[in-house]
């Protein structure tokens, strides 16, 4: 079965041009110039005039299901993939959870229980390691050579639940450099971190913007820097920051990466927007919607600025979303009265194609860099490009024709996240995703799901192509 999408400009990391783009089942046949395209017999055609036509995004942060301080993400694999086709995103890399005193055998079969099925877009899985002992390193070997899982996250945040220690990051930061995987790091103080709390909890500061407070840029900084200097105590192991919120972390990043360190990073798209003293510090306990972490920083400092500059500079690779969403009602009001009880997340993975377009129409980023930071880098960064990422003869037909013309408000009333607000409640965009293609099949169009639980397939995923 053939497709064809006509009369568009191709937009990739490279360059934008005229072309149409022919699908053959599940697969990118050829790209054409408008004019040398050849007749394809019974081929279902979209018209693509007017409009980008684009490589399916790749969000390589997402947390389907995550249980979280005595509730879980709102979002399944079901209802979660729907929503990020809306958004023009075709791929998801979750994260499978081990935590301390788990195997982390189990805690992969466990997220593939949830995913398997459900999905209606492809998604692959990083895995958490809460626990790193002699098992579960000899783990990370197995899980790279047989189950295409090449990333593993450790957390400098969350003692008592994901908390890893500096010999225990070291530890796992060795065996990566052995395997070829990446070092994925929430790079938080949180020692320090957990002091502040304590202190503002004595003292009655019990509303949700003291989370924020309590999580100072230094203390996001200063976990930076020492993951940094691990990683290259530890043979220069690929690290990719994830969440980067704070102009000093990414100073840091930024001179790791100036001599030429396998040093990576990522920001989201609430860090771009979104503020401490706006959303968290809303009145009375309305802020808890906000409640992230890392989290929102001062608008009175310089972060948005520095990240929006850091994506033109590749200091930051990719703009991932973070997506690990809770209701307001009976999930983020478990915090009522405790701020440090409220479920950490914002919810976004439907937002994100459009919140960085938005970036293109303010003169922020260039079209390609759009193309780059959402669909290009994230594929290329965990081992899924050539066949995700790009629009290319052999790769995998995931194409989004996107509307430049068009318009999204973004509301609770319209989205499609299991989320009972939004976190960009009015915002309006100056573009909108049109029609959404996964592996040859329309999953959206006309703003219309066309698409089915169990399209979804597993994606074992290589080593990342941006190591040294």
């Amino acid at each position: 079965m053939y497709l064809l999408i006509k009369g568009g400009t191709v937009v990739t990391a490279t360059g934008a041009h005229p072309a149409d783009v022919l699908v053959e089942g599940e697969k990118i046949a050829g790209l054409f110039s408008p004019d040398s395209t050849p007749p394809v017999e019974g081929a279902q055609v979209v018209d693509a005039s007017g409009k980008y036509v684009i490589p399916g995004a790749v969000d390589v942060h997402t947390h389907m299901e995550l249980p979280f301080g005595g509730t879980a993400a709102s979002d399944t694999f079901e209802t979660g993939t729907r929503a990020a086709a809306f958004g023009g995103t075709t791929t998801i890399v979750d994260f499978a959870v081990q935590r301390t005193g788990e195997r982390v055998p189990d805690g992969l079969a466990a997220w593939h229980a949830k995913a398997d099925g459900n999905c209606h877009v492809d998604y692959g899985f990083h895995m958490i390691i809460g626990g790193v002992d002699d098992e579960s390193l000899k783990a990370m070997d197995s899980l790279v050579e047989s189950e295409g899982v090449t990333s593993f996250k450790l957390f400098m945040a969350y003692p008592g639940v994901f908390y890893s220690d500096d010999g225990q990051i070291l530890r796992a930061m060795q065996k990566a450099r052995d395997n070829g995987s990446m070092i994925m790091m929430h790079a938080e103080n949180g020692i320090a971190i957990d002091v502040l709390i304590g202190q503002a909890l004595s003292r009655g500061e019990t509303d949700p913007i003291n989370h924020g407070l309590t999580r100072p840029a230094e203390l996001e900084a200063e976990a930076t820097r020492r993951a940094i200097s691990l990683a290259q105590v530890a043979g220069d192991t690929p690290l990719y920051i994830v969440h980067l919120s704070a102009s000093q972390a990414l100073e840091a990043v930024a001179a790791a990466r100036d001599t030429g360190r396998n040093v990576f990073a990522e920001t989201c798209p609430q860090y771009l927007y979104l503020t401490l003293e706006d959303q968290l510090g809303a009145p009375g306990f309305e802020g808890a919607k906000w409640v992230c972490s890392t989290p929102l920083r001062s608008k009175h400092e310089s972060h948005q600025r520095d990240l929006w500059r850091g994506l033109r500079t590749n200091d930051l690779a990719v703009v991932s979303t973070d997506h690990c969403p809770f209701c307001f009602k009976e999930q983020k009001e478990l915090g009522l009265g405790d701020f440090s009880k409220i479920p950490n997340g914002i919810g976004g993975v439907e937002h994100r194609v459009d919140l960085l377009y938005q970036g293109v129409v303010d003169g922020k980023l260039s079209l390609e860099r759009w193309v780059e930071t959402i669909a290009t880098t994230p594929a290329r960064m965990f081992g899924l490009y050539p066949r995700k990422g790009v629009l290319a003869p052999g790769s995998d037909a995931d194409i989004v024709v996107y509307d430049p013309n068009g318009r999204t408000r973004i509301s609770v009333d319209t989205h499609h996240m299991n989320m009972d607000h939004s976190a960009y409640e009015g915002y309006e965009i100056a573009g909108k995703v049109d029609t959404v293609i996964s592996r040859g099949t329309v999953l959206v169009a006309n703003s219309e799901f066309h698409g089915h639980k169990g399209h979804g397939r597993y994606l074992p995923r290589g080593l990342s192509t941006y190591l040294q």
